[in-house]
């Protein structure tokens, strides 16, 4: 391997343990031939995310100028172009090895130009649309590297389980995406229970939720539960060297919505974490689980 794709490589490494703490972990019950793949693709995602979330000095046409030109650089260096990017080479490599689809690459980058101009979402069909391309495509990305029995039988729960784990990272940051402008609950949720976005400003205000901002997020819960349990099949449908760090991931991602769940739904109270010591109990016990057993669905699941 030469130098710029190691380097590439480490950077994306380095993105991964520095901003995805709990996929990191998971990532390392992986084969060491499998993780730097799995590296470079939370890289790409993080990297976007970052030209759209951490250049708010920017205007937003600065901004959507910004990630045309990386996805430009790209799109080029799917066509064979060299690239002069510290980590799109490592990137574009994994693709190659892999021969991942092209289109869930170009629908992230779609859903990550959304973040620009849409603030929110009317429906659940709506935010299923931009997950679509934000989270589901990541399931079905990482699904070849992780590999599978049946992979046509796995897609699907990947997908699911994309969706699960955004709309946790959803319900978790209310509050810090309310400070960036957005609402991922959408409208008719809030309407649902009789909350407005002001509302939501002035629980953040607050520093804490009110009985029918507890009882939207208690919905919301319930919703990524569902998502958790569509997604467990797969689970012990990957091939038996990665179900580890799916598992754990699995269980520290609901996890979240344990914590969420034992502040009384308040999100606005303190960032939900799952401490330290969990997390490598957790990690622990996936390490040496049999695989094919099947994964527990966090809490209760809507039917």
């Amino acid at each position: 391997m030469d130098l710029d794709l190691t380097a590439a490589y480490d950077r994306c490494r380095e993105l991964h343990r520095r901003h995805g703490r709990t996929y990191y972990l998971a990532t390392r019950l992986l084969p060491a031939w499998k993780r730097r793949h799995v590296h470079a693709l939370y890289g790409f995602t993080r990297y976007a995310d970052e030209i759209v979330d951490r250049t708010e000095a920017l205007p937003p046409a600065a901004r959507a100028a910004r990630l045309d030109d990386w996805g430009g650089r790209f799109v080029a260096g799917l066509h064979g172009e060299r690239v002069d990017d510290p980590l799109l080479p490592a990137v574009l490599h994994t693709i190659a090895v892999f021969d991942l689809d092209r289109k869930d690459f170009a629908a992230f980058l779609k859903s990550m130009a959304m973040d620009l101009t849409v603030a929110s979402y009317r429906s659940y069909g709506q935010l299923l649309d931009y997950m679509e391309g934000s989270a589901a495509v990541i399931g079905t990305m990482m699904l070849p590297i992780l590999g599978s029995s049946d992979p046509v039988a796995a897609r699907e729960p990947a997908r699911q389980l994309g969706f699960a784990f955004q709309l946790t990272n959803f319900i978790r940051d209310v509050a810090e995406d309310l400070d960036r402008g957005r609402t991922y609950l959408p409208d008719e949720d809030l309407a649902a229970f009789g909350v407005t976005r002001d509302d939501l400003a002035g629980c953040r205000a607050a520093g804490r939720a009110t009985e029918p901002v507890r009882e939207l997020i208690r919905f919301e819960v319930t919703r990524a539960r569902a998502h958790y349990a569509a997604a467990a099949p797969g689970v012990v449908l990957l091939d038996s060297a990665s179900q580890s760090c799916i598992r754990t991931a699995y269980a520290l991602y609901g996890g979240i919505l344990d914590v969420v769940a034992a502040q009384d739904y308040d999100v606005f109270v303190r960032r939900a974490t799952v401490p330290q010591r969990r997390r490598i109990s957790v990690a622990g016990r996936a390490l040496f689980t049999p695989s094919g057993t099947p994964v527990t669905v966090p809490g209760p699941t809507v039917r």
